[in-house]
């Protein structure tokens, strides 16, 4: 006996519990059945007013729009959706390449202003304005037969420069210019017997050497070149 009302009383708590499942479940439907009863009365103004503008919009462009056309341009959108689906993904792609690149180009950028600002600092850009000048001047100072001359020989001149910036030549320049420069300082003996006494240096006399030297080969040239010395009076 006490068996069985353990049993009836075990069957009555799972009855009890199903019918507060049931209960629950009950409220939960009704809330959702007030959730969208709610959530329709505040759309229903919304789509209504939607609806109206819609209409009002479609008034307006209905002589220009033929439901036809629509029907074709829903149809190429729906052919093309795929097209839609990788021009986007290309979109991503740019924006994100926008987004890492932007970074870069703004160091970029800056790099450029400095080194810009370094330049002018330097006198790169006032030097560049003072070759346009001077290329200016030498244009307009020069024909076209002088320019076509100047072109045969620009071999030739730079062969001279070239020549002239050996490093002896430099030097020995350099330095004659130098011990020139200090002796114009002196006093000079302009006298017979200072003169005589000057060509009794053996310096003197290896430089007045040269010097006969290097006039005996510009004669030279002149005469293979065909300039005649003038005549004498």
């Amino acid at each position: 006996m006490d068996n069985e009302l353990v049993e009836l009383q075990q069957k009555v708590d799972r009855l009890s519990e199903q019918m507060a499942y049931l209960v629950d479940q009950s409220r939960a439907v009704e809330r959702q059945r007030a959730d969208r009863a709610e959530l329709m009365r505040d759309l229903t103004p919304i789509i209504d007013q939607a609806y109206h503008l819609t209409v009002e919009q479609l008034e307006e462009v209905q002589e220009y729009v033929d439901l036809a056309d629509l029907m074709r341009l829903a149809k190429r959108l729906l052919r093309n959706g795929r097209n839609f689906d990788r021009l986007l993904s290309q979109l991503e792609s740019v924006v994100d390449f926008a987004e890492t690149a932007g970074p870069l180009a703004d160091e970029a950028f800056g790099r450029v202003v400095q080194l810009l600002a370094d330049m002018e600092h330097k006198g790169y850009f006032a030097a560049a304005r003072g070759g346009v000048r001077i290329l200016d001047n030498i244009v307009t100072s020069f024909n076209a037969e002088d320019i076509q001359r100047l072109g045969d020989n620009v071999v030739l001149i730079l062969n001279t420069v070239k020549e002239m910036t050996q490093p002896e030549i430099t030097h020995f320049v350099h330095d004659t210019l130098l011990v020139a420069e200090a002796e114009i300082q002196k006093p000079v003996d302009t006298s017979l017997a200072g003169l005589v006494r000057q060509l009794r240096d053996p310096a003197v006399r290896r430089g007045l050497a040269l010097t006969m030297r290097v006039l005996h080969v510009v004669g030279a040239q002149a005469d293979s070149n065909g300039h005649e010395p003038p005549a004498t009076a």
